[in-house]
């Protein structure tokens, strides 16, 4: 049997999550009997092709340091920036140059399946581009303009699904090439929110790989009850792929 190549995962974690209307970061909130980081990681470090974590931290975060898996040996801590994109390279700037394809995770997505990990994970057999997981947009969408007079949404036209997906992630491209999709990106001043845009930038191809809806980013305090559904399922072994984790 073929000895599977073994990757890093750069997981930013500096954000301070307003929208949660918490006292704390989201990460740091707890579902299913953990915090969301813990989920996070330990289904990350329960793959066979995951050989390090890479969490990247507020410089004042004091709470990672109390967790157990925080003195886990294949977890390493960077401290992050001001923005997604300045963490993201602190972490990419932790790896050697040795490595050629990075990871990347969102902290606040603990329902990750082992199936849709290695799904992604497969692009660097198949050739050269990365890709993210997604998922496709289901809903009919709503382009929207905001009247400031009495800050009401106001619907401007229905906007054809087809074609449009959710991007999530693990994101999965190589080191060298986000590296400097990032730093181009913070050189121009552009905002980005994920690692694929930055790609995108440059005019490099991004593959789509089709992943679970339950991989969802908690972002929103209703999020918490879906996500520990999700998870608790997995626990009584009841959703089957959510076993696989």
């Amino acid at each position: 049997m073929p000895t599977l190549n073994q990757y890093s995962v750069v997981v930013p974690a500096a954000g301070i999550g307003k929208r949660m209307q918490k006292d704390c970061p989201k990460q740091y909130l707890q579902i299913a009997g953990k915090t969301i980081i813990e989920h996070t990681l330990t289904n990350l470090l329960a793959h066979n092709q995951v050989k390090q974590v890479i969490v990247v931290l507020n410089p004042n975060d004091n709470l990672f340091a109390k967790l157990s898996i925080a003195s886990h040996p294949n977890i390493k801590i960077v401290e992050g920036g001001q923005e997604r994109c300045d963490s993201v390279l602190a972490g990419l700037k932790y790896l050697t140059d040795d490595e050629e394809w990075v990871v990347v995770h969102d902290a606040a997505r603990p329902c990750l399946t082992k199936t849709d990990l290695t799904a992604l994970l497969q692009l660097a057999e198949q050739g050269n581009s990365g890709g993210i997981l997604a998922t496709p947009v289901r809903d009919t969408m709503k382009r929207a303009v905001n009247i400031k007079v009495n800050k009401q949404n106001i619907i401007k036209k229905t906007e054809s699904r087809e074609n449009l997906w959710h991007a999530l992630t693990p994101q999965f491209f190589k080191l060298a090439l986000l590296k400097k999709a990032l730093s181009a990106a913070n050189e121009q001043n552009t905002v980005i929110t994920d690692e694929a845009s930055a790609i995108e930038l440059l005019g490099e191809e991004v593959i789509l790989v089709a992943g679970s809806a339950s991989n969802i980013k908690i972002t929103q305090p209703e999020d918490l009850l879906l996500a520990e559904f999700y998870l608790t399922q997995k626990k009584l072994n009841i959703k089957g792929d959510l076993t696989e984790v």
